[in-house]
């Protein structure tokens, strides 16, 4: 615990949790330096999204150091030195390391049982969540898939369900979205951009700006967008990125969108309650095919 937030403070990893934390110390006064490896933030998330916030983050104060390699990090006194290559230390009063989060199966005893493990330290599971061991069953965090919540409480009941039937339990990984809790939010399921343009898979892109959303003007939230891509052929939506205002909440439409195969078309030709944020949802996917109404 601390009985003031520090001066200075720098992060070592631009990911989900740097970011959420990063975020926190810099709306309490905290100076926050964040370090990042790569030469972007959040991996893996779209990257047309991932740059929009991290403008936005830097406008918030956040400074960031992309292409960092940390070495190392010291402590001087009262005061932390980070070591970065090729850099000048970095002189901080706290240190906070969030470089990804690997299963603590480590020390459990597995092996005397069979329980099998991968080269990353996860279980190996069938599926149906049975591990290497008889009447032995992992699901979440230790075994592979998003090291989310919400997809290891999928993998509880569907494991469960699965020892009263025939059928093998399926939770599609695909679709279990990922949220940052920062201000602004940002919500996210399905494919990105950069994926479907490595994969060859034809897209059309429709976005709409909570700049122009009468809800999120009346909130006094404007910042962020709503990003939809759908198949070019098929109008079936792919995946959806939202930074904004309740974007957690947000992307739940759209997963439950694509759970059912929708379109875009199927999602614009829904109602949508004025004045809501949803309606942002709405206008991206008339944007697909360039009929946003209310830009």
């Amino acid at each position: 615990s601390y009985e003031a937030p520090p001066e200075s403070m720098v992060v070592i990893g631009a990911g989900y949790i740097g970011l959420e934390l990063g975020s926190v110390w810099n709306r309490l006064g905290s100076k926050v330096t964040v370090l990042e490896y790569l030469d972007r933030i959040l991996p893996g998330m779209d990257s047309e999204i991932a740059e929009e916030a991290k403008k936005i983050f830097a406008k918030q104060g956040l400074e960031f150091r992309l292409g960092a390699k940390v070495t190392g990090a010291r402590t001087e006194g009262d005061q932390a030195v980070v070591e970065v290559e090729g850099q000048d230390p970095i002189r901080c009063d706290q240190v906070l390391v969030s470089v990804g989060r690997k299963p603590n199966t480590e020390n459990l005893g597995l092996e005397s049982i069979g329980v099998e493990t991968d080269e990353r330290g996860k279980v190996r599971v069938n599926e149906r969540f049975e591990t290497s061991a008889p009447g032995v069953y992992a699901i979440g965090d230790l075994i592979p898939g998003p090291m989310l919540a919400h997809k290891a409480e999928e993998d509880g009941i569907a494991c469960v369900e699965g020892w009263e039937s025939k059928a093998a339990p399926n939770v599609d990984y695909h679709l279990v979205p990922g949220v940052v809790y920062t201000h602004p939010e940002i919500g996210v399921v399905g494919y990105t951009e950069d994926a479907l343009k490595a994969e060859g898979i034809p897209y059309k892109v429709g976005s709409f700006p909570f700049a122009a959303n009468g809800r999120a003007r009346a909130l006094g939230d404007t910042v962020g967008k709503v990003k939809l891509l759908a198949h070019a052929e098929t109008d079936r939506i792919l995946g959806a990125h939202i930074i904004g205002p309740r974007a957690g909440d947000l992307i739940a439409e759209l997963v439950a969108a694509m759970a059912y195969g929708a379109s875009a078309e199927d999602l614009h030709m829904v109602s949508h309650a004025h004045p809501t944020l949803c309606e942002t949802i709405k206008e991206a996917a008339l944007a697909v095919e360039g009929r946003a109404i209310h830009i």
